[in-house]
């Protein structure tokens, strides 16, 4: 495991990484701010918010970026991208078949994101496209019998990873994060939504 370069940290401030494409772990630990350097940042600033809510919300990226880089490590194990696992998981959760537009809604991404995971998978073989069984003016994408096989194959150890990555959380403890989570994730459009003048 590799501590970030120099040039991707200071002192004082958190910067987060861009995105890597090699499957190369990166150690954050030193990297994430602590209450004190979240207090200095503020007060240098003369800011009145809340030191401990914005060192909660630094984490949180961080955790963030370390998880997409983590997840894609993950997926790239079984020759997938977590997008093309999404989209194959998608299909099989709706009978193997469903319109782009569908899937791109499902996915939380635009169409030509969907067209590029399509693409790529039919390439493949894991997907196809057929006129729509419900409107032949549009084409389905349709789960192949070898999508399903990778799905089903990648199934055990998929799932027994994402069990031991909350392996140290209680059941009780895992309720209460999926509470917490899902009001954090709420908030998260703070950081899209304009600003009240």
């Amino acid at each position: 495991m590799s501590n970030m370069k120099d040039s991707e940290k200071t002192e004082d401030v958190y910067v987060v990484p861009p995105a890597v494409s090699d499957t190369k772990v990166i150690n954050y630990n030193d990297a994430v701010p602590t209450l004190i350097q979240s207090k200095r940042q503020i007060d240098r600033y003369n800011l009145d918010i809340d030191a401990q809510a914005v060192l909660v919300a630094v984490r949180l990226m961080a955790a963030g970026t370390k998880l997409g880089h983590a997840t894609e490590i993950h997926f790239s194990r079984f020759g997938l991208s977590t997008g093309r696992y999404r989209l194959l998981a998608d299909l099989e959760d709706n009978e193997g078949e469903a319109l782009p537009s569908q899937l791109a809604e499902h996915l939380g991404v635009t169409r030509a994101t969907v067209t590029g995971l399509i693409d790529t998978l039919e390439r493949d073989g894991l997907v196809s496209r057929r006129p729509s069984s419900k409107d032949g003016r549009q084409k389905s994408v349709i789960l192949t019998e070898q999508g399903a096989k990778k799905l089903r194959e990648m199934a055990p150890e998929h799932f027994a990873r994402l069990e031991a990555m909350v392996g140290l959380l209680s059941i009780e403890e895992r309720s209460v994060f999926l509470d917490l989570l899902g009001r954090v994730t709420e908030g998260i459009s703070a950081l899209t939504d304009e600003l009240d003048e």
